[in-house]
């Protein structure tokens, strides 16, 4: 009878011929029936939510497997990967759904044969003192990853200590889940949404800029076939995110390119995000429709429903519209041309006239300058301040958080994120506050555009519409309430003092 067992370790190595071939002592592994072979595959999103959080996910067949560094592994038959909340209940489908973002699907990284053996540690009388569960994960590249577990059996206590440091000797170190994947299918977890930058020593704002333009465009682009597969909307979102920094360099670096060049940067990536623009406002749609549904009565809801129909029929338009858009020969060329722009931006790009400041002088007046302006604009914000002001904040504290985030590696990236944590709030605040808004405008568009269907199908959609305007104004005003209250938790003196410790230089006031 068993007395303990390991959690399961990882080894970037077929270790099984190892450990039938060495000895432990006069102790050795013996194979316990025949190894068994099957495929799998290995799952995570694409911007690896389960490795980053130390887990692996392994699927055989439909049956699914989760590793995790701090935590027993876990099994769920008859559950096959996708997202996470459609899965069926069981206690992988549990963890999925609190470690990844609900509108991630988990993908296929990629695959290969396992090999399943159990072992046996033996003594010279051929008495089991160890029970081994063996499994070989192994590509058709020739990467090759152990599983392996260890079971103890009641009266060998000692055997079971001193193997689990021996199956150390063997010369194998063992690997996170992070690592183990790396291991398998090597640069799987190399994509990050957030790259970060680290400027040389002696860098300008010029180099500054260019090295994060330089640093997003591979963002935008690793996101492409994700967009054209249309796995899930995040990659959408996440290329549009890239393309939106890049655009706020060009906005928010006044004089570091000459205004033409400035000028025209502008214009080319406005060109690229304005080609997304009637997909993505259709998935922000879609992705609320059970929101939507709860909002208004039940007998609301069918004109719901045909309302959501009518925009997932746009959407197969727009997606339809934005791979031929991606797959041209005129964007590839586009986006190859901005690609060989910063990639000797020394040569082919102009510089303006604050272009040769020294990056971190002028990270601070960046920052200093964006601070103070969020907090002119938010300390007058009251009642009857109008939507425009409250989305201008909004506009502005986005801003100011991508200079914070741009610069962290300058100014101690924890002090930063301490730092971008107490505005998170506000943010989150001034986002739904701007949401009930521009879902309201949607919404009245709706309204006055309604064709297609029965007369019966437009009175129902146009009952459900104004049901959910009225909802959503009454959500935009218990926001705009909430505004002055964010703001003073963000504006309490720690963080004013922060900023001020951070930013501010030659005895001037943050």
């Amino acid at each position: 009878m068993s007395t303990q067992t390991t959690d399961t370790q990882l080894f970037g190595a077929n270790i099984r011929d190892a450990l039938v071939t060495s000895k432990f002592g006069n102790r050795r592994f013996v194979p316990c029936g025949v190894a068994t072979e099957a495929e799998f595959t290995l799952h995570d999103t694409f911007d690896m939510e389960l490795a980053n959080s130390q887990r692996l996910l392994v699927a055989v067949g439909s049956d699914l497997w989760l590793l995790q560094e701090n935590g027993p592994e876990l099994a769920q038959p008859a559950a096959p990967p996708g997202f996470a909340v459609q899965m069926p209940d069981g206690p992988v489908k549990e963890i999925l759904c609190a470690a990844t973002d609900p509108l991630r699907t988990l993908l296929s990284l990629g695959g290969g044969t396992l090999t399943e053996q159990h072992l046996a540690l033996i003594d010279d009388e051929h008495k089991t003192r160890v029970r081994c569960h063996l499994r070989l994960l192994s590509t058709p590249e020739g990467q090759h990853l152990t599983l392996l577990r260890l079971e103890g059996l009641r009266g060998y206590d000692r055997d079971f200590e001193r193997l689990t440091h021996g199956v150390q000797a063997i010369g194998v170190p063992s690997l996170t889940p992070k690592a183990a994947l790396d291991s398998l299918f090597p640069g799987a977890t190399d994509y990050t949404p957030k790259p970060t930058i680290g400027f040389a020593k002696g860098s300008t704002a010029f180099d500054a800029a260019c090295a994060i333009v330089a640093a997003h465009l591979p963002v935008a682009r690793a996101n492409e076939p994700g967009v054209i597969a249309d796995h899930d909307s995040e990659f959408l979102h996440d290329y549009r995110i890239a393309l939106r920094k890049i655009r706020s360099v060009v906005s928010l670096f006044k004089g570091v390119y000459s205004p033409e060049q400035a000028d025209a940067l502008k214009a080319r990536f406005s060109a690229l995000m304005a080609v997304t623009g009637p997909l993505r406002d259709l998935d922000v749609y879609l992705i609320e429709r059970p929101t939507y549904l709860g909002m208004v009565p039940a007998d609301l809801r069918p004109g719901v429903d045909l309302l959501f129909d009518r925009f997932a029929r746009k959407r197969r338009t727009a997606q339809r519209a934005l791979i031929r858009h991606l797959q041209s020969d005129a964007y590839a060329a586009e986006i190859a041309g901005l690609e060989k722009l910063f990639a000797k931006p020394r040569k082919r790009l102009d510089p303006g006239p604050e272009a040769d400041h020294a990056v971190k002088d002028y990270a601070q007046f960046l920052i200093r300058k964006r601070y103070r302006k969020v907090r002119k604009i938010a300390l007058g914000i009251d009642a009857d301040t109008p939507d425009e002001e409250v989305h201008e904040l909004r506009i502005q504290c986005k801003k100011l958080r991508y200079l914070m985030e741009f610069f962290a590696p300058l100014f101690g990236t924890r002090d930063m994120k301490r730092l971008i944590k107490s505005m998170k709030r506000l943010q989150d605040n001034l986002g739904m506050f701007n949401d009930s808004v521009v879902q309201q405008e949607s919404l009245a568009a709706v309204m006055t555009s309604l064709r297609g269907g029965t007369p019966e199908e437009q009175l129902e959609i146009a009952r459900s519409v104004g049901a959910l305007m009225t909802v959503l104004h009454q959500r935009q005003d218990a926001e705009r309430a909430r505004v002055m209250q964010t703001f003073a938790q963000f504006d309490a003196p720690d963080t004013r003092q922060g900023f001020k410790a951070l930013f501010a230089t030659g005895g001037q006031k943050t």
